[in-house]
């Protein structure tokens, strides 16, 4: 089969990793997957076309915003693929009725934006998929699209110095009620046992300048001074062919989910990347959330009630710990890899 992903491509940001593992595996496979658009050094390793008249399905992969649209030549590609041979992966939910989560979190401030995303997923297919394993709406199709990719597995150095205690590496979006109210306080009790604590990504330091513009101030909040107080570091965000190798420089990795995804159950690549890398990831889901992805022994990889004590027991049983992550990791071979994915999107598109 001859699938084209048409996306935005941000070398720090959203699905781009999964897309160059699609590539790969889909070609390893005997399927001809390329991202829509020319070559451009920041994405190594990607096939690339501006053809979409030669493959048989069109992914549409949208994520925060629809503006990127606007800049396709988007009639060349809607008339060059049949309607019935295109799909759109809602990568955020924005196809669900509008969800507030806690007062906090959305997808939609209110239903006029949910028509307006509406209208133009109308335009581009029927056919909507959602990385999630129980979606919400009835004429969803689930599809994790994600995956592990044990080709990109780190190699363990147990014996190796890392220059930090924790890393956490992801943006600050929708992040602050976690971080804030669960993670903070939890460090700020054990913080002299720890040693450097490094946050890499966006908006760690400041807010973006148009965040007040479009209404968007809950979503980039922080407080830099308790940061400060904590010496915790501030890092800018780093390629998605760097991720790995950044988050193998720490103990531990963190991962949180902004509370719509956590509602939605939507998988990201941060799901499959932290067990790539030479670390014990802990996550901050419902045990029986990671259940669903990781396996049992997920469970135990949760950062899920006093997470300071979880904190200390992974630095004082680092040898346990990675056990654990291990048969997180055999798990994530027999049931997320992904010659699995392609294999499961191919379905996907064909039925």
């Amino acid at each position: 089969m001859k699938i084209l992903f048409v996306m935005e491509q941000r070398v720090n940001a959203g699905s781009i990793q999964a897309v160059s593992n699609y590539v790969r595996t889909g070609a390893e496979m005997g399927h001809e997957i390329a991202m829509f658009g020319r070559p451009d050094l920041d994405f190594p390793l990607l096939r690339w076309s501006t053809e979409p008249s030669r493959f048989d399905y069109v992914v549409f992969i949208i994520e925060s915003r629809l503006s990127w649209l606007t800049g396709l030549r988007l009639p060349r590609i809607l008339n060059a693929v049949p309607r019935r041979r295109r799909a759109i992966l809602d990568a955020d939910g924005m196809y669900n009725r509008v969800i507030t989560v806690n007062g906090y979190d959305r997808n939609h401030a209110a239903e006029r934006d949910r028509e307006q995303w509406l209208a133009a997923y109308g335009e581009l297919a029927d056919k909507v998929l959602q990385p999630t394993p129980q979606p919400l709406e009835p004429n969803v199709t689930p599809l994790l699209f994600y995956g592990y990719d044990a080709q990109s597995r780190a190699h363990p150095n147990g014996t190796a110095e890392k220059p930090f205690d924790i890393v956490h590496v992801g943006h600050n979006w929708w992040r602050w009620e976690e971080v804030g109210t669960r993670l903070l306080p939890a460090i700020e009790r054990i913080r002299s046992l720890l040693g450097k604590i490094c946050f890499l990504g966006l908006w760690w330091d400041a807010a973006p300048s148009w965040a007040a513009a479009l209404g968007l101030e809950q979503a980039f909040q922080l407080d830099i001074e308790r940061f400060r107080r904590l010496d915790i570091e501030v890092h800018p965000p780093v390629a998605y062919t760097k991720v790995i190798p950044t988050m193998s420089q720490a103990r531990i990795n963190l991962m949180t989910q902004r509370p719509l995804f956590r509602r939605l159950k939507l998988t990201t690549s941060k799901y499959f990347e932290i067990f790539c890398a030479d670390t014990i990831p802990l996550v901050m889901l419902h045990p029986s959330d990671a259940e669903l992805v990781y396996g049992p022994a997920g469970r135990e990889l949760t950062l899920h009630g006093r997470l300071d004590e979880k904190l200390i027991e992974v630095i004082e049983h680092p040898a346990r710990y990675t056990e654990i992550v291990n048969e997180v990791r055999s798990h994530l071979i027999r049931h997320h890899s992904y010659r699995q994915r392609v294999n499961e999107l191919v379905s996907a598109l064909a039925d």
